[in-house]
């Protein structure tokens, strides 16, 4: 089984793909993965939006699990005021601080020349925390691995020593972690908790660019914890040099150590991991059938993992051997290739929001802030590199934008990257994270 935030960023992008961008954000994307155990999920969300939830999107959830998992599941929806439990908040707290999933290790994990330095690095860091590289900083796009690296490093320290204080987290999820701690005065409990672990793993870490009051924290538990020779580990899309809007003393700090990039794995590693998704599913699938996937699917190991999940769901379902109509099939779940394209503009403008530290609000007005018109010459750039729209239907998604207009904000974006090679490099890291995801 993959990581709890794996899973549940496969459901939530799942869900994504089948409403609309107003209704995803206001009821599903809140939604909490707190724990998953015998095949019950609990969802954690307000207790003004647990009822709606309730009566109109739990068949979607569900779909969504059964279609992610490759297995229906039983869903409870909780609330903030449930969440107070003490078994609730051991859950997620769990959820939060380690990966702790005992089948994403080392030696299930499988290394080719795409993968091989930073499984090597990884490796390591697990040995010796604290003396090898640090830190360790891996990048690579989605689904490569690098969650599963997390995951690896933190179950061999934990074998070999039982007393490290290991705390996982996410760039997102130490943002609003400070946030709360701000509002709530408890600083100092926040302070404790993260400058003095013995190993520190933040996925995603980019996401803390552009915040200002984020990246002064950070910078000051990074100081704390490598001036005791504690272990950090980072992962992001990109390196650091190319995170737009991240500060140059962080940049230099995260440069301090080892950078180990994650390339998309090449046929044979493909259908490797193919073959050993399947024997762990107890799955027999013929050589053919392994080819055939690992031919159609080149850049994402879990998009390679979830057409054998679909795959071995439809056996089951079935009661047939796996074919190429059932890959195929599979396949084409997980490509999504006939996703509208509404879907796939929403999907740039999050990604070029999300990447700018501003919103698809401000994107899609008139307001003429310097990093705002820099990501909307951004977004329309990638519109029209992803989508093939014509001028004047870019214009039209971008708030009813007369055509000329579009014309010079492309324009202006092309000789920013033409000038700008982290510029250039950027806005090619979205529209490869864009590709992947449509």
């Amino acid at each position: 089984m993959e990581s709890y935030s794996e899973v549940w960023q496969l459901v939530k992008d799942y869900c994504k793909g089948k409403v609309t961008e107003t209704i995803y954000s206001l009821w599903l994307e809140p939604l909490t993965m707190v724990s998953f155990e015998d095949n019950k999920i609990i969802l954690l969300t307000s207790e003004f939006k647990a009822n709606i939830v309730k009566s109109k999107f739990m068949d979607l959830l569900n779909e969504a699990f059964e279609a992610t998992m490759g297995f229906p599941v039983e869903i409870e929806i909780v609330t903030e005021t449930i969440k107070k439990q003490d078994d609730i908040e051991e859950k997620a707290q769990e959820v939060k601080e380690t990966i702790n999933n005992d089948d994403l290790t080392f030696e299930n994990f499988i290394v080719g020349s795409s993968n091989k330095f930073a499984h090597a690095a990884a490796q390591a860091v697990a040995a010796t925390p604290g003396k090898a590289y640090n830190p360790l900083f891996i990048y690579g796009n989605s689904g490569l691995g690098k969650t599963h690296l997390l995951n690896a490093i933190c179950l061999e320290i934990k074998k070999n020593i039982p007393n490290c204080k290991i705390i996982y987290t996410s760039g997102e999820d130490f943002t609003n972690e400070l946030v709360q701690s701000i509002e709530r005065k408890t600083m100092p409990a926040f302070h404790d908790k993260y400058r003095t672990a013995d190993v520190l793993l933040v996925d995603d870490i980019q996401f803390i660019a552009g915040k200002t009051q984020t990246q002064e924290e950070f910078f000051h538990t990074f100081n704390a914890l490598t001036q005791d020779n504690k272990q950090i580990i980072l992962t992001s899309d990109r390196p650091p040099k190319e995170i737009a809007r991240l500060e140059d003393r962080i940049k230099t700090r995260f440069e301090w150590g080892l950078l180990a990039d994650i390339q998309p794995p090449d046929i044979e590693t493909r259908m490797a991991i193919i073959k050993s998704k399947a024997d762990n599913l107890g799955l027999k699938l013929p050589d053919e059938i392994v080819q055939y996937i690992a031919d159609k699917i080149k850049n994402n190991v879990r998009q390679l993992e979830g057409a054998v999940k679909k795959i071995n769901a439809l056996y089951i379902i079935s009661g047939h051997q796996p074919s190429i109509v059932s890959a195929q099939k599979a396949i084409n779940d997980i490509l999504s290739d006939n996703q509208p394209l509404p879907v796939t503009i929403d999907k740039i403008l999050n990604e070029v929001a999300r990447t700018y530290g501003t919103s698809v609000e401000n994107i899609l007005s008139d307001k003429r802030n310097a990093n705002i018109s820099k990501a909307r010459q951004a977004a329309m750039y990638i519109v029209r590199e992803v989508t093939s729209l014509p001028m004047e239907k870019i214009g039209e998604e971008f708030g009813g934008k007369h055509h000329s207009t579009v014309i010079y904000n492309i324009k202006e974006c092309e000789k920013e990257m033409e000038s700008n090679s982290s510029v250039k490099a950027t806005i090619q890291g979205i529209i490869n994270n864009i590709n992947e995801t449509i």
